[in-house]
Formats: C-alpha cells, sequence, structure tokens
C-alpha cells in the first residue's frame, strides 16, 4: 500500500523502516532530513497515487496545526489524512470537522512503542470513520505486532485512548522509581540492578519497564548517578487528569505521578521551605542553611 510519511524523527523513521519491511511504498517528507523523498508537502502529493494517504509523525501542538491545514489546502476529496502523534483528542475531533467539510478523511492514531517499535512493533489504536480505517488497516496491521491493533472507536477515541495509556505509564514509573528510592536508602547496600533482574522473572511486578530499568542500570554503572533527576512531561498525564476531573472519575496515583515530576525539576522546592521554617517556627525543629546569603 502506498503511504506519504511526514515526520521522519525517533518515531517517523522507524514507522517508515517497519513499513517498508512489509512491502508498503512509503514516500517521505521532514525539511529537517535528507533521506526524505520530497521537498515539500506538495511534491510529497504528487508523488502519491489517489485516493492518498497523508501520515502526519511529527510533535503536536503548532508543527502539527501548521502542517494540517496545509494539509487540507492540497488534498484532494477523498484524501485521507493520519495524525499518529500525541496530539490532544479534542483537537483531533476538532480536525476531523474540517477535514469533513472538504470532503475528506481524517484519522486519528494514538501509537505506542517509542525506539522499540521497529524491531518489536507499534502497538496501535486507531479513531475514526469505518471505511478510510478499513482501507488503510493493511497499514496499521503492518504497523503493529500480532493483536496489538485496533480500531477503537469514532473519531477522537484513538488519541483519547493514547492519552489515557500514557497517563497509566506515569502511575507505573513513578511506583517503579518509589521503590526502588526506598531499596536505595536502605541499610542493607542492596544491588538494585541486581534487584530488578530477577524481578524480571515470576515477580508479579514483572513488565517490560522493569526490563528497560535493567537497560538503564547497565548503561549507566548500575546507580544511574550521571542522571539527573529531572523528570519532564508531554502533555498527556495533565490532559488524561483533566478529564478524569471532567467525568468525576478519583485518578489519584496518575495525579501524584504527574506532581512527582513537576517537584523534580525545582531546584528550590519554595514548598519544602516553608515546611521547614513552620516546622522550627512552631517545635524549634532544626534548619539547614541553604548556603546562599
Amino acid at each position: 500500500m502506498q503511504l506519504g510519511m511526514i515526520g521522519l524523527g525517533r518515531m517517523g523513521n522507524g514507522m517508515t523502516e517497519r513499513l517498508r519491511e512489509h512491502d508498503h511504498d512509503v514516500r517521505t517528507y521532514d525539511p529537517n532530513v535528507e533521506s526524505r523523498t520530497a521537498a515539500s508537502l506538495a511534491e510529497l502529493k504528487s508523488q502519491l497515487d489517489a485516493p492518498r494517504a497523508f501520515w502526519m509523525m511529527i510533535p503536536a501542538g503548532k508543527i502539527t496545526e501548521d502542517t494540517f491545514q496545509e494539509l487540507l489546502s492540497l488534498a484532494d476529496q477523498g484524501d485521507t489524512i493520519v495524525d499518529g502523534g500525541n496530539s490532544n483528542f479534542h483537537d483531533s475531533q476538532r480536525r476531523y470537522r474540517e477535514a469533513q467539510a472538504k470532503g475528506l478523511n481524517f484519522i486519528d492514531a494514538g501509537i505506542s512503542g517509542g525506539i522499540w517499535g521497529l524491531k518489536v512493533g507499534f502497538c496501535t489504536m486507531v479513531g475514526g470513520d469505518v471505511e478510510p480505517v478499513a482501507r488503510l488497516e493493511p497499514v496499521f496491521k503492518a504497523l503493529a505486532p500480532p493483536d496489538g491493533y485496533a480500531h477503537v472507536g469514532p473519531s477522537g477515541a484513538g488519541h483519547f485512548t493514547k492519552m489515557v495509556h500514557n497517563g497509566i505509564e506515569y502511575g507505573l514509573m513513578q511506583s517503579y522509581a518509589e521503590g526502588f528510592e526506598i531499596l536505595e536508602h536502605s541499610e542493607f547496600g542492596l544491588d538494585l540492578h541486581e534487584i530488578a533482574g530477577i524481578w524480571r522473572y515470576g515477580s508479579v511486578v514483572r513488565s517490560w519497564l522493569l526490563e528497560l530499568l535493567v537497560d538503564a542500570f547497565e548503561q549507566h554503572g548500575g546507580k544511574l548517578e550521571d542522571i539527573a533527576p529531572y523528570v519532564e512531561d508531554s502533555g498527556e498525564g495533565r490532559w488524561t487528569i483533566f478529564e478524569a476531573i471532567a467525568e468525576n472519575v478519583p485518578a489519584p496515583v496518575i495525579s501524584a505521578s504527574l506532581f512527582a515530576r513537576f517537584s523534580s525539576r525545582d531546584e528550590l522546592n519554595f514548598a519544602a521551605k516553608v515546611s521547614a521554617a513552620l516546622r522550627n517556627q512552631f517545635g524549634g525543629h532544626a534548619v539547614k542553611a541553604s548556603g546562599k546569603s
């Protein structure tokens, strides 16, 4: 099947290679990559047979919106635009309506797999109308491992599902992080690399994330000492919490995991200063000097 891939970053490049390995004809556009087949979206269009399929694999936000609007003006009736990035599902629903108004199809595809997807496959969660999804199903199935693809619902459902997936990921990662911090501070001098290793086999907490943690220990000398304690977030955890609030669904673990990421970025944690000052005021508890006058 023929496809135009827009964006050849870590995910887009791996997806392009995987599709080509499954004998799909993938033409590419990325202004920052030499290996593209097209130098513009217009040229990419000229390389594709109608009805065309354009796949955006670029960061959510302005660049996705700008690319989508350019495709709206370029594409012909019956063409399909797929957004495989981590866009907010509300934006995807709006883009679906805008595409429909011009006789175009729009599909939102939640993609999970990271840099390992080329080798093991990308879990693929698709939202959109039945006909265009069915037409592109060979592409979705080629990207995914066996049983790793589903048409999860109408427009927006793919990105909504991926959003919640990433919210769960936040909670899982934070749970491992806290557990290993407790192990690290224990009196026993534990070998965390070894413990993570044995937990992969037979333990009820075994998972792919744990396997990746073992790899991280191996790559960083067993102690992770060269990694700064700073954890970024890309938005999906926040969106998951917003939707939990809107639906009156309690999500304390995901919420706490997001706040822990915020805390990791605050080298001068003013809240901790307030708590320390109050303990000193009401109980005479000692405070540590900051080293700054």
